[in-house]
């Protein structure tokens, strides 16, 4: 197991703002300017949870001009999904 990553990924989900992009994130690819219309917050609040959302993988990031768009990485969500089975699975022995 990767204690750094599996960190990473559960520190993702340490805040209500980032609980709510990662669900607003689930209907698909979200610009950065309908995040911040739809969160009501700042610019340089949503770019400290936008770090820590890709920096745990969950998140990806593509610039588009001075735009950039983000998008669940499905890949980095199975991974979390494995994880928290595997402690689930861990308690039920």
């Amino acid at each position: 197991m990767d204690y750094e990553q599996t960190s990473q990924i559960f520190k993702a989900f340490c805040d209500p703002n980032r609980v709510q992009i990662f669900h607003i994130l689930q209907n698909g690819e979200k610009c950065a300017c309908h995040l911040l219309d739809m969160l009501h917050i700042g610019q340089s609040t949503l770019s400290h949870h936008m770090k820590i959302l890709c920096d745990s993988g969950l998140v990806s990031a593509r610039k588009d001009g001075k735009w950039v768009h983000y998008m669940i990485n499905q890949k980095s969500l199975m991974l979390a999904i494995k994880l928290l089975q595997g402690f689930a699975d861990k308690e039920s022995r």
